[in-house]
């Protein structure tokens, strides 16, 4: 199993970035796909989860409507289109999918940082 997260990089205040993450070795469309976040000195934060059926994205309060996931079970890629950064969305950002104790199976995560 792996997950590939890239797409990040420096952004200015209000601006945007699309993240993507590429899966291989479990059948993709039958997952949940979750973004997570770090950020610098803090714990793991759930950005949104798209999932492998018909029910609406969940994104927390934090990036509600600022932020909107997607994905395309035929390249087995989840993209996560962000618009108007802030410097609270700086972090280390993660694609993961849950494993069967609870914790989170992830990528090594793409950097994003937000700053003038």
């Amino acid at each position: 199993v792996q997950l590939v997260e890239s797409g990040g990089g420096l952004v200015q205040p209000g601006g945007s970035l699309t993240l993507t993450c590429t899966a291989s070795g479990f059948t993709f469309s039958r997952y949940a796909i979750n973004w997570l976040r770090q950020p610098p000195g803090k714990g793991l934060e759930r950005v949104c989860t798209i999932y492998h059926d018909d029910r609406d994205p969940y994104y927390p309060a934090s990036v509600k409507g600022r932020f909107t996931v997607s994905r395309d079970d035929v390249k087995n890629t989840v993209y996560l289109q962000m618009n108007s950064l802030k410097s609270e969305d700086t972090a280390l950002y993660y694609c993961a999918i849950p494993n069967s104790d609870g914790s989170w199976f992830k990528g090594r995560g793409t950097q994003v940082t937000v700053s003038s």
